[in-house]
């Protein structure tokens, strides 16, 4: 497959499928190739399903699952091996939680969710107070709301807020191995990539792309649009629409500037060494 643009100037003569958008049209052929979703109604013997909790119309638990007490869960949800629907949580139509992901107490799932296996959503905050030599917790009080159609990858956490809520926006697609900390707020149709850590508090906006490995500290706000580098380490605020990468971070023409100029380093030292012998020789 190729794009109209690729194939206009194409010298093969190899037949040649063209498309508007080569990796859309991958997409759709791939979901085509794809296993089927389960399909319910079907609660496996094993599952334990707790008084109080409401399963929708076509809802699929898998084996050994658990929906805690007066949990929702929306029509056609999949809840897989060993999954795990918290008390008085929500969960939105048609999302699936893969095996052994979990969506901790009180916590709410939108629409369309899918959840990777081993993700918990509503884990712990990590809230610490010195207390003399020693450390006293801050129970973390808030939950955890997923808006319709995030994706969460495998083993990523979002932990739920001090007080309020952790929010992830509209659209988001976050990567295996993430960490996304209490009270941070992330905007729709983002997309973050494996490792990434967002310290507590951090606002992200609307469209933003972060690479691998990125930090942010907590208590920042990134603006909509940005791009952020992988193992860039975002320190402070970033304007909209910008692009950033390096440690700390700062504006990637200036980031690869240094780069090049800590690279001619060695040959600058060696001409600065080489004018001081001279210049010594000269005097003696």
């Amino acid at each position: 497959m190729v794009d109209g643009a690729l194939a206009a100037n194409a010298t093969t003569e190899k037949a040649l499928i063209v498309v508007d958008n080569v990796r859309a049209a991958l997409a759709a052929l791939l979901v085509a190739m794809r296993s089927p979703r389960p399909r319910g109604p079907f609660c496996h013997p094993t599952a334990v399903v707790e008084a109080g909790a409401q399963l929708g119309a076509a809802c699929y638990v898998d084996a050994h699952a658990y929906v805690g007490s007066d949990a929702v869960l929306g029509a056609r949800c999949i809840i897989g091996v060993g999954a795990y629907v918290g008390a008085a949580a929500v969960i939105g139509d048609d999302t699936w939680l893969h095996p052994h992901a979990r969506v901790m107490e009180r916590c709410i799932v939108g629409k369309r969710v899918v959840l990777h296996a081993g993700s918990v959503i509503g884990s712990e905050g990590f809230g610490w107070a010195f207390v003399g030599a020693g450390l006293e917790r801050i129970p973390q009080t808030g939950d955890v709301v997923l808006d319709d159609d995030v994706e969460i990858g495998a083993n990523t956490c979002v932990d739920r807020a001090q007080t309020g809520s952790t929010r992830v926006g509209a659209g988001t697609k976050v990567d295996n191995l993430v960490q996304i900390g209490h009270n941070c707020r992330i905007g729709r149709h983002c997309v973050f990539a494996a490792l990434t850590g967002f310290a507590g508090s951090t606002i992200i906006g609307d469209n933003v792309k972060v690479g691998g490995q990125a930090g942010f500290k907590g208590h920042i706000t990134v603006g909509s649009g940005v791009t952020v580098a992988g193992q860039t380490g975002v320190w402070g605020d970033v304007p909209d629409g910008a692009v950033i990468s390096g440690m700390p971070a700062r504006e990637h023409r200036e980031h690869l500037k240094t780069e090049v100029m800590l690279r001619r380093l060695p040959k600058l030292v060696a001409r600065v060494e080489a004018l001081e012998r001279e210049r010594a020789r000269s005097k003696e």
